[in-house]
């Protein structure tokens, strides 16, 4: 079946939005589980999908690959934590061969690091090239406060793994006022000493997280690029990843540094992206809660027919841009569901 499906779906309509933007990027959450409970992600006493909720892995391979014949040239592989997702690797084996046919340009995953030891060579087999990590502090005991539950020392084995791998690394850091606004500049000096690229982020009002206060954890990203400058050398790049980020390069250290501001800058003029849930929830949008279901159409028919007109009838209602907020009133959250839920 799987044949048929990649002969007869090649031509599909491309994924072009209202607003003129092609959707190329796919992100895509396969679990909603995590082995860490970060205090910006999650609360610590998480409520998960039951399991029979989750689209099997043949399913996502399924769906990965409508919306590669229909011109996506990027999959992220998200949570949770994607790397808890019991036989992950069996889906990067599949959606590699997207990779060797040149259907797709990229196939990647973002990971807090906590397997990565592990499944790094396994990674770069299936044709990963370079994987985003989650890492908000070089302290280890910052480091379990912020994640409550996570080793720091197995999340710098798993970098150093995927190092070796020949993975490229990109650290993902959540600027968190009064938690890490001390280390930027470490953290700025440790991934150029190490070959990292790094890119900072700003809170988002997403879920409950049980009493963190989302005003106390913001910090502008317009302020940490202030505070950079003090000490590095700042130039404007044209660098560019298909994602959100504003890149800059630093001179003394020969990095790349990059800004993910949904607060400060509104980045959305340039949205190529959408994301899928691990249920088969398609939110066309990360900060606004229009969704449309594509586990429905996969489950009720054996061709792909259905799903791609569902596909296309969801882009066709892709916002212009999000709504995120912080309410300073009310101390609730700009959207209610948490991160881990929309993968990222």
């Amino acid at each position: 079946m799987q044949g048929e499906f990649e002969d007869t779906t090649r031509t599909a309509k491309a994924l072009i939005d209202p607003f003129d933007r092609a959707i190329t990027y796919l992100r895509v959450s396969v679990t909603d589980r995590c082995d860490f409970r970060c205090v910006y992600c999650m609360s610590e006493d998480m409520t998960f999908l039951p399991k029979a909720d989750l689209l099997t892995l043949e399913e996502l391979d399924r769906l990965c690959s409508v919306f590669v014949a229909k011109g996506v040239r990027k999959l992220r592989m998200t949570g949770g934590e994607p790397l808890v997702r019991r036989n992950i690797m069996w889906l990067f084996e599949r959606l590699g061969r997207h990779l060797d046919s040149g259907a797709l340009d990229e196939l990647t995953l973002t990971t807090n690091g906590s397997q990565l030891a592990k499944y790094a060579e396994q990674l770069a087999a299936c044709g990963v090239r370079r994987v985003n990590v989650s890492l908000d502090t070089l302290n280890p005991e910052k480091f379990l406060a912020i994640t409550r539950w996570g080793k720091f020392d197995k999340v710098m084995e798993g970098i150093d793994a995927a190092t070796a791998a020949g993975l490229k690394i990109k650290i993902n850091c959540v600027a968190l006022k009064g938690v890490n606004d001390d280390e930027i500049h470490d953290l700025v000096r440790w991934c150029g000493e190490n070959g990292h690229d790094l890119t900072f982020i700003e809170v988002m009002p997403m879920g409950d997280v049980g009493g963190e206060i989302r005003l106390d954890q913001y910090w502008p990203l317009s302020m940490v690029r202030g505070e950079l400058q003090k000490q590095w050398t700042l130039n404007e790049s044209d660098h560019a990843t298909g994602g959100p980020a504003r890149y800059v390069d630093c001179i003394e250290t020969g990095g790349r540094i990059g800004f993910i501001t949904p607060m400060t800058h509104n980045f959305c003029e340039s949205c190529n992206r959408v994301r899928l849930t691990c249920t088969g929830t398609l939110y066309m949008c990360l900060g606004q809660e229009d969704v449309a279901d594509l586990r429905s159409p996969l489950r009720t028919s054996e061709g792909d027919d259905l799903v791609a007109d569902a596909i296309d009838e969801a882009i066709g209602r892709k916002p212009k841009g999000h709504d995120f907020i912080i309410d300073r009133r009310h101390q609730r959250p700009g959207v209610g569901r948490h991160m881990s839920v929309t993968g990222g």
